[in-house]
């Protein structure tokens, strides 16, 4: 597991060095990196980047562009729609743990918990997360997981971690 988690910090710090610097906030970072465009426009539709700007910290499980392919198309382009900003806004902040969750704390509180442990999202849903098979997946309220594909990305007011699938709350 410390393999793993050594493995994937590294990754992450090696793709995110350009794009990752000091006086950044978490939306900033994600502004400024291609993968997490959808993240952004889905961000700025929920009136939510004023929010990730704050003082923080902020722990963020980020979805990719391809995390946001997964989603029918029309359904995607529905929860873009300015008078469905509340659902949208409910997805997002699902994703959004109040505090500063490094990969180190996580795996640390995955052993307490004996390989799973349940974190509150800033929506007020209990997300879970679980190591199997050498990996570390997020479980959402509908029994959906997505895996933490990156870790680690600081930003002024918390941390990214990278997931391929957008988690749903109820």
């Amino acid at each position: 597991m410390k393999k793993l988690m050594f493995i994937l910090t590294t990754f992450v710090a090696l793709t995110f060095n350009n794009t990752v610097a000091a006086q950044e906030t978490i939306v900033d970072v994600a502004a400024g990196n291609e993968d997490f465009s959808t993240l952004v426009t889905a961000l700025k539709a929920a009136n939510l980047v004023e929010a990730l700007q704050g003082d923080g910290p902020f722990t963020v499980f980020a979805p990719t562009n391809d995390a946001f392919a997964k989603i029918d198309k029309d359904a995607l382009a529905n929860l873009l729609k300015p008078e469905n900003k509340d659902a949208l806004s409910n997805i997002l902040t699902y994703h959004v743990i109040p505090g500063k969750l490094m990969a180190s704390d996580v795996v640390a509180a995955l052993k307490k918990g004996k390989g799973k442990v349940e974190i509150k999202a800033l929506n007020g849903t209990i997300l879970t997360v679980m190591s199997k098979d050498g990996k570390i997946w997020l479980k959402d309220a509908a029994g959906n997981y997505s895996e933490i594909k990156g870790t680690d990305v600081t930003a002024d007011n918390g941390v990214i971690h990278i997931i391929d699938t957008v988690v749903m709350p109820k």
